[in-house]
């Protein structure tokens, strides 16, 4: 294991939160299946179990979520069951002491932070669709902070932790990223995973009308991932967001290692 700030190791190389079993296979599956493939160990935490889907059962959803974790070669993946449509940062705050950090939904996120340990966390962007989505954003970037203090005490204790990086991921929102993840290579293995959530995104007679199960919204998915990755002259990309100033090192190495077509802007040849 790789050390982390203050000497102590990390656990997982990447994992990802999301709101609802088919968050993250919808909108970073890309990332997790690529980290896979060069050996990296992923994870998924699911916040909700989707209980207030329009389409399918808890059950059906249990199944394809376990079926899209073993398309993407996760290493780990739980479910929080925090209750879908109240994703709150605030919620288990009105429990009387001593349940009060047992039961809060911050509580519940940092114990899987400091149980994991995982050098890069991802996180959905701030700016959503789906208030779940928001909220997701809120309660796990609060999480990120009392992860490192020392005195926030879960159920069971962890010792105080810090990610080496947070990465937050756009769903809906057209956001501006800080860089964009090549993810051409792992493309039918992302939407492979998709796949398996047959019960919410492919079209079916008489089903409830969603977004997610619409005609086009794979279809539009995918456009997304061809426009973000056209910015970088790739088939395929990911956006993702970072909140602070990134630092280089080696500027000459890094991009040497990830070296890209220059947009078109910038000719080859005059």
């Amino acid at each position: 294991m790789s050390g982390a700030p203050g000497g102590t190791a990390y656990g997982l190389e990447a994992l990802a939160f999301g709101p609802h079993p088919d968050d993250v296979e919808l909108f970073c599956g890309g990332l997790l299946a690529k980290l896979a493939s060069q050996g990296h160990r992923t994870g998924i935490i699911d916040l909700s179990r989707g209980e207030k889907s329009s389409r399918g059962t808890l059950e059906t959803r249990a199944e394809e979520t376990q079926a899209a974790s073993k398309v993407l070669g996760l290493t780990v993946r739980e479910n929080l069951e925090l209750p879908d449509g109240w994703l709150n940062p605030w919620a288990g705050f009105e429990a009387p002491e001593p349940e009060r950090t047992r039961h809060a939904a911050v509580a519940r996120v940092v114990e899987v932070l400091r149980r994991l340990r995982p050098e890069l966390v991802i996180v959905p962007w701030e700016e959503e669709r789906h208030p779940d989505h928001e909220a997701a954003s809120a309660l796990v970037t609060r999480a990120l902070f009392f992860a490192g203090v020392r005195k926030f005490e879960t159920e069971p204790p962890g010792a105080p932790f810090t990610p080496r990086q947070v990465l937050y991921y756009p769903l809906r929102h057209l956001a501006a990223p800080s860089f964009v993840v090549d993810v051409t290579s792992v493309y039918a293995t992302k939407t492979a995973a998709v796949h398996c959530y047959a019960s919410q995104v492919l079209p079916r007679p008489g089903a409830p009308a969603t977004l997610v199960g619409s005609a086009l919204s794979l279809s539009s998915l995918e456009a997304r991932d061809r426009f973000y990755g056209a910015q970088v002259g790739v088939a395929h990309g990911e956006p993702y967001i970072v909140r602070e100033m990134l630092g280089l090192v080696d500027p000459v190495e890094h991009f040497r290692r990830n070296s890209f077509e220059k947009p078109l802007f910038f000719p080859q040849s005059r």
